[in-house]
């Protein structure tokens, strides 16, 4: 009796192409790459980021770093669930401890995860090295296996580079939903000659060009692909919408029977919109939107 894989995927994903006639009439197709249906429990490029460090930690405990509504944190402790691996959450937010759980962390709870929240100071710093071991002795994880926030680095870019080649035929331009650049970096990586990448950060700040840049350099030595950040399309910042944005993601699910997940996915539909009323995209073009995410239903 042959052992099933707890991480094997649905590979490809699904390509689905939209009828929509707000992009038609400016001649680009648009197609939606639906990674969300590539794992039940570890969604989208989160299952492509995660699965890469899974296999370095060998075993071991795995610690990562997370925001309170993190999809990153609710897929490192359903994937150390599905493989009997503890797992150890580091929260932005000191003041949230002792406050009753949110649904996403009480999802992460659930799974067996410990959470450790520390003040913003601490977790702004949680890259350098005092800092980082400050955090595994408080948090009692010494011996743990460290994924960076939002599973970014150099395992998780290459993870992504597969991505981009499930995109390379159908698709001129491949575009996704930023959080800390990791998917970009592999996308563009692996769309190869004549294709390019473009990113939407969901996050105000304009650090995100330099992120992608030494996560290329990490993973592959240098740059690669041809890519571009439009950072029009925050609406405020992580997590933040506004009128417009809800609006769009409520017609866009009753027009094509897809929930729209808000805190990516409804940004990168919105602005690809935008794109196309302002001419960003040549009629012809072939547009394939990474649906990164599903709405989190508690």
């Amino acid at each position: 009796m042959t052992s099933v894989d707890p991480l094997a995927p649905r590979l490809p994903s699904p390509l689905q192409e939209v009828a929509d006639e707000r992009f038609a009439r400016h001649g680009v197709r648009l197609l939606l790459k639906r990674d969300d249906l590539i794992h039940p429990d570890l969604v989208g490029n989160k299952w492509r980021k995660l699965v890469p460090n899974l296999r370095a930690a060998a075993g071991r405990p795995l610690l990562t770093f997370g925001g309170a509504y993190s999809n990153h944190l609710r897929a490192t402790a359903a994937a150390g669930r599905l493989l009997g691996l503890p797992t150890v959450g580091v929260v932005r937010g000191e003041e949230l401890a002792g406050r009753p759980l949110n649904p996403s962390l009480a999802r992460c709870a659930a799974d067996g995860m410990r959470l450790h929240f520390v003040d913003r100071s601490t977790y702004r710093h949680k890259h350098e090295p005092d800092a980082l071991a400050a955090i595994l002795r408080s948090a009692g994880a010494g011996d743990a296996h460290v994924i960076p926030e939002g599973g970014s680095n150099a395992a998780a870019v290459r993870g992504c580079t597969a991505l981009g080649e499930e995109l390379r035929d159908p698709a001129d331009v491949a575009a996704v939903a930023c959080g800390t650049g990791g998917t970009l970096a592999g996308l563009a990586a692996g769309l190869g000659p004549g294709r390019r990448a473009l990113g939407i950060p969901v996050l105000k700040g304009g650090f995100l060009d330099g992120e992608i840049r030494a996560l290329q350099a990490d993973a592959f030595g240098g740059p690669r692909g041809a890519w571009s950040l439009d950072e029009r399309f925050h609406c405020g910042g992580y997590a933040r919408t506004t009128p417009a944005l809800a609006s769009f993601a409520a017609d866009f699910a009753r027009r094509h029977g897809l929930p729209v997940e808000p805190v990516y996915v409804a940004k990168l539909l919105y602005a690809l919109l935008a794109l196309t009323e302002e001419g960003a995209f040549a009629p012809g073009t072939t547009v394939a939107a990474v649906v990164t995410g599903a709405p989190f239903t508690g």
